[in-house]
């Protein structure tokens, strides 16, 4: 009843401050067209002594603007509390033109009252336009109090009241990467800054295809690192769409190392435009352990379907054998043959020979206990699906190019190592990605090994497309790698992609521990968790009742998201929604954005095309000036073989010869 009350108190004075605007124009047409009403004795006495006392006291009629610009501001104060039935036909563009016509009749007539005619025409016409323009102005503030009483269906998507507040400070360190962006909030875009300052509690970038998370994300990722001096592994499941940025921008900023660093690619496809690298290299193995985490890393990768079985039997069993054959290699003449296309080899040879080998070594007598309970048993069935639950999926593997690639020792895994820092970018290929994945997965699992240790140079892990390859050990990594400045970025399209991969338990550690994280448009229940990480905030709600004689408006607040499922899953290319962690003294307190993230596109386009392509690596041309690639590939092909032959043979031989080894002969027969 109270707040009735006061509605109806307040639209009295409106509409007396209105009674007053009107009786200051018939004021004012009196006061200035004086003789027009004399001549016709329509004045009184009264009135004009009133008048004068009025002007010589507030000068009120001094001019004719003063009475009009008073007579306006009274009218526009009593249309701010209008009531009224809305009505749909009331638009804009209207109400510009009734504003218009109303100041042109209002204002512009005063020239009128200077011309004189016998009859006064003149004068009429300069009441007849000053009314008429009065009325205008008028009708344009009663539909303008309307319109705005009912903002409601000027933003029906809610975007005022989900817009807030972002970062607009640049907070730079030796670490930190900086986005610049556009962010809309109070009726206008504003200029910001998304600032990681803490790369190394990790970063997440989501993003269905076409959203720009390579093009606004990663790619600065990888050039304000080489800027800041990062050693830095980069996979590139698009060779070589981001190692050529990274070559080039190492050629710009080689002085911001201490250490000049080299670079480095790993690249199937193209021998000559690759280095060789032998991921097992026995230096780096230092336990029967990491031969089973490289096991286990290239069976995932191959086996997608066992993340989600680890632990049953027919998956454990061909982890540790060939684990086993990788730490025999290791520990055979010193790890001279040493490398996965060896322990592939050995692997596809007579099972009678191999475990007669493998068991003659006492630190691998026990590992293989499973398998010899099986040959021993008679279970030959049991032993030959264990075996060949490894020898099917391995035997894909088997190329003469990855054999090359991976039996040489151009350079080495620990790219930052302070001494010889290192970019080192690995290029897959789509069409391949199920051979070479498993692959490029040891190469990962052993640099994870190498790079999360101390006193070692901060360090940028980029993997683009993370579902395509089994990354070993990467919640560990994230969760532990902070303290050895490792910075780790991981893009993908969406959280089912990566429990699809990873499987549940490690998709929700991967989820819940990265620090940093960027989301252009995903939808379904990416969206909804990405929506409740970011919180709730207070919003306006505005209820509308209208009927033929009145309307009534109710206003609200309540807890809403602040940047609904719906808003993301409907962003558009560029726009993105995140959060960011600080630190102790570089305190954020806007860490929530949503915004466009700016790239100068002309800038970049130069750059492109500025590009220097990745030179040839390696030459395959013999001296007469042919190109013999294809021999020497296939030369080292048939030498892996070979070499696995001769171990064999002196192996078996060295076994017939020992007295103490004489039952593993007898076993064997």
């Amino acid at each position: 009843m109270q707040g009735e009350d006061d509605l109806r108190g307040l639209a009295k004075i409106m509409a007396f401050m209105r009674a007053v605007s009107i009786l200051l124009v018939l004021m004012h047409f009196y006061w200035f067209c004086y003789g027009f009403f004399a001549e016709r004795g329509w004045t009184l006495e009264t009135i004009g002594k009133i008048l004068t006392s009025f002007n010589r006291t507030a000068g009120l009629f001094s001019n004719t603007l003063y009475t009009k610009i008073f007579a306006l501001v009274l009218l526009a104060l009593s249309c701010l509390g209008t009531k009224g039935v809305k009505n749909e036909k009331i638009t804009w563009p209207k109400i510009y033109t009734a504003l218009v016509i109303g100041f042109l009749l209002f204002f512009l007539n005063t020239p009128l009252l200077k011309l004189s005619t016998r009859i006064g025409i003149t004068t009429l016409l300069y009441i007849l336009t000053t009314s008429l323009g009065y009325i205008a102005l008028m009708v344009a503030g009663v539909w303008m109090s309307r319109l705005l009483h009912n903002n409601l269906m000027d933003d029906v998507f809610n975007n005022e009241n989900e817009s807030f507040q972002q970062e607009t400070r640049l907070m730079q360190n030796e670490y930190s990467v900086n986005l610049p962006t556009r962010f809309y909030y109070k009726n206008k875009w504003n200029n910001g800054w998304i600032n990681v300052v803490n790369p190394f509690r990790a970063s997440i970038v989501l993003g269905t295809p076409g959203s720009g998370k390579s093009y606004a994300i990663i790619n600065n990722y990888i050039k304000q690192h080489i800027e800041k001096g990062f050693s830095m592994y980069i996979y590139d499941f698009k060779f070589d769409d981001l190692s050529t940025i990274a070559y080039n921008h190492l050629l710009k900023h080689t002085h911001k190392y201490k250490v000049k660093p080299k670079f480095y690619i790993i690249n199937f496809d193209d021998p000559r435009r690759s280095h060789r690298c032998n991921p097992l290299n026995p230096d780096f193995m230092t336990d029967i352990s990491d031969a089973y985490e490289a096991a286990y890393t290239i069976m995932l990768n191959l086996n997608r379907s066992w993340i989600q079985k680890q632990g049953d039997f027919f998956v454990e069993s061909p982890i540790i054998l060939l684990a086993a054959i990788i730490w025999y290699l290791k520990i055979y003449e010193n790890g001279r043959y040493c490398t996965f296309p060896h322990a592939i080899e050995l692997l596809n040879k007579k099972y009678a020979d191999v475990f007669t080998i493998l068991t003659s070594y006492p630190e691998l007598e026990n590992y293989l206990s499973p398998f010899m309970d099986a040959w021993q048993g008679g279970a030959q069935d049991q032993l030959q699906g264990q075996i060949a639950s490894a020898k099917i999926p391995l035997s894909r593997m088997i190329s003469p190019q990855l054999y090359w690639v991976m039996t040489g020792d151009d350079f080495s895994l620990d790219i930052n190592n302070p001494a010889a820092p290192k970019i080192l970018c690995v290029g897959n290929n789509p069409d391949r990605q199920n051979i070479y994945s498993a692959a490029l997965g040891l190469y990962n699992s052993r640099i994870v090994k190498l790079i999360n240790k101390k006193g070692q140079l901060k360090s940028s892990v980029i993997i683009d497309e993370l579902p395509t390859i089994y990354f070993r050990g990467l919640d560990n990594l994230i969760a532990t790698a902070r303290s050895n400045k490792v910075a780790v970025c991981l893009g993908f399209q969406d959280f089912s992609q990566l429990t699809r991969d990873y499987g549940d338990k490690e998709s929700k550690v991967i989820q819940n521990t990265v620090g940093n994280i960027f989301s252009g448009q995903v939808v379904g229940e990416t969206a909804k968790s990405l929506s409740e990480r970011f919180g709730k905030v207070l919003q306006k709600r505005q209820s509308m009742t209208i009927n033929r004689n009145d309307k009534s408006t109710s206003i609200s607040t309540q807890m809403d998201s602040l940047i609904p499922a719906s808003k993301i899953s409907t962003l558009t290319q560029g726009m993105f929604v995140g959060a960011v962690s600080d630190n102790f003294d570089e305190r954020i307190e806007q860490k929530i954005f949503h915004a466009e993230i700016v790239v100068d596109n002309d800038k970049v386009s130069a750059e492109t095309k500025a590009y220097k392509k990745i030179p040839q690596i390696l030459s395959f041309t013999n001296k007469s000036g042919e190109d013999n690639m294809k021999q020497e590939i296939e030369a080292n092909y048939k030498r892996v073989k070979l070499n696995i032959v001769r171990i064999i043979e002196s192996e078996i031989e060295r076994i017939k010869n020992d007295p103490d080894l004489q039952h593993l002969v007898q076993q064997e027969k």
